[in-house]
C-alpha cells in the first residue's frame, strides 16, 4: 500500500525522468558524437558558469539548515566542489576538463564569453535558492537523481566521439557518478521527510520542475549562441 512519501517519491522521480535535460536536443547531439569541436567547447565554457555557482548555491542552503548535523552533511557539498585545497575540486577538474578540450582557463575563469542567456540560468538558480526556504531549496536539487546516469553516457560519449579530449579531463564525470547517488539519495530524504502537508509536497515537485527548466534554459542558450563571435572558434 503506497503511502504520502512513496507518492511523493514517484512524483518527484518521474519529474527528474520526464523533465531533464538529457532529453535537450543539444545533449542528445552531443551523446551521438554530433558536436563540432566548436559547440562542445562553447558548452564546456559556458556550462563552467553554471559549476562555478554551484558551491554558491550550496552556501546558501547551508544557511537555512538548522542543525549541525545537517551543516555539516551540505558543506562537504562545498568541498566537493571547491576542494579543501587549491588544485582540488570539482570546480578544478572542469578547468582541467576546458584544458584538455584546448580551452585556457584564464579564458573559462574570465566568463567573458558567457551568453547572456546562461547568465540569467544562473541567476535564477541562485535566486531561487537564495529567496526560497529549505525544502523547496534542497528539492531543486534532485536533478541529482538522474546525474549519474548522464555522466556515464557522457564518459562513454566522449570516449567514443570525442577521441581529441585527453581522457584525463573527464575526471569530472566520473567523480560525479558517486558523488551524485550519494547527494540525491540525502537530498531526498531530507525533502521525503520534511513535506508533511500536501501543500508541501506540491512545492517540493514545483521546484524540482524549476530546476529542470534551469538546465534546460542553459542548454538553448549554448545551443541558439552565435558562434561567428569567436566563442569555441579556430581553438
Amino acid at each position: 500500500m503506497s503511502t504520502p512519501r512513496t507518492r511523493l517519491e514517484e512524483r518527484l522521480r518521474a519529474v527528474a525522468q520526464e523533465r531533464y535535460h538529457d532529453r535537450h536536443p543539444f545533449n542528445v547531439r552531443m551523446h551521438a558524437g554530433e558536436l563540432t569541436p566548436a559547440e562542445l567547447r562553447r558548452w564546456i565554457l559556458n556550462r563552467f558558469h553554471y559549476q562555478r555557482h554551484i558551491p554558491v548555491k550550496d552556501a546558501l542552503i547551508t544557511a537555512k539548515l538548522d542543525t549541525s548535523r545537517l551543516r555539516r552533511m551540505w558543506l562537504r557539498r562545498i568541498q566537493d566542489h571547491d576542494g579543501a585545497t587549491d588544485g582540488e575540486g570539482g570546480i578544478e577538474r572542469w578547468l582541467r576538463l576546458g584544458e584538455a578540450a584546448g580551452l585556457d582557463r584564464d579564458r573559462l575563469l574570465s566568463g567573458d564569453e558567457v551568453v547572456p542567456g546562461v547568465r540569467l540560468a544562473v541567476d535564477g538558480y541562485v535566486n531561487f535558492c537564495r529567496l526560497r526556504g529549505p525544502l523547496e531549496a534542497v528539492a531543486a536539487s534532485l536533478t541529482e537523481l538522474s546525474a549519474p546516469g548522464i555522466m556515464l553516457t557522457r564518459i562513454d560519449a566522449f570516449e567514443r566521439y570525442y577521441p581529441w579530449i585527453e581522457r584525463a579531463g573527464l575526471a569530472y564525470f566520473r567523480n560525479r557518478v558517486g558523488q551524485g547517488r550519494r547527494d540525491s539519495t540525502e537530498a531526498l530524504d531530507l525533502v521525503l521527510t520534511w513535506a508533511r502537508t500536501p501543500e508541501d509536497e506540491d512545492r517540493a515537485v514545483a521546484a524540482l520542475a524549476f530546476k529542470c527548466d534551469v538546465l534546460w534554459s542553459l542548454l538553448d542558450a549554448v545551443d541558439h549562441a552565435d558562434t561567428k563571435d569567436g566563442q569555441g572558434e579556430g581553438t
